[in-house]
């Protein structure tokens, strides 16, 4: 089965446009959907900005999807560098993770589920995998393991 394809009927579909949740497929091209809350949104908003004050160029994406061995798999908000962008474009789902992909946990995820993101993100060529927790505490992630601060974006504070 051709996931890129499934994704594209999926989000041409318009049943599925205007629900309340975020989609996403498994690797057998079933459909994942989770709620979205308004502190989700909120913090998508948030962290969407002072990425987009950090760095200055590239391009802010906010429910990005991304094709992994595991399936579609949406990050809450990517940074996609000029580079990037200009090889990929806005082709749906990315072939390939965009630099800093942002997770951001929901009650309903479990520990297994964010360290499975971190690893499809990472194996699909991001640098680095931001989780924001129930705190609102950023995690950095690289394939060095877990950083205190992040490499390309240094002041990001919540």
């Amino acid at each position: 089965m051709d996931l890129t394809v499934k994704w594209q009927e999926l989000i041409e579909n318009p049943f599925f446009r205007d629900l309340p949740y975020k989609i996403e497929l498994n690797k057998f091209g079933q459909i994942l959907m989770s709620p979205a809350s308004n502190r989700h949104g909120i913090l998508q908003n948030k962290i969407s900005r002072i990425v987009e004050n950090q760095k200055q160029s590239g391009i802010i994406v906010v429910e990005c999807s991304i094709l992994t061995s595991e399936g579609v798999r949406v990050a809450d908000v990517a940074w996609l560098s000029d580079e990037f962008y200009a090889e990929f474009g806005e082709r749906t789902p990315y072939p390939k993770a965009p630099e800093i992909c942002v997770e951001i946990k929901s009650p309903g995820n479990s520990r297994a589920e964010m360290t499975e993101k971190i690893r499809l993100y990472l194996e699909k060529g991001a640098l680095e995998v931001w989780i924001i927790d129930e705190t609102a505490k950023i995690n950095f992630h690289t394939h060095t393991g877990k950083m205190k601060t992040s490499k390309l974006a240094p002041n990001v504070k919540l």
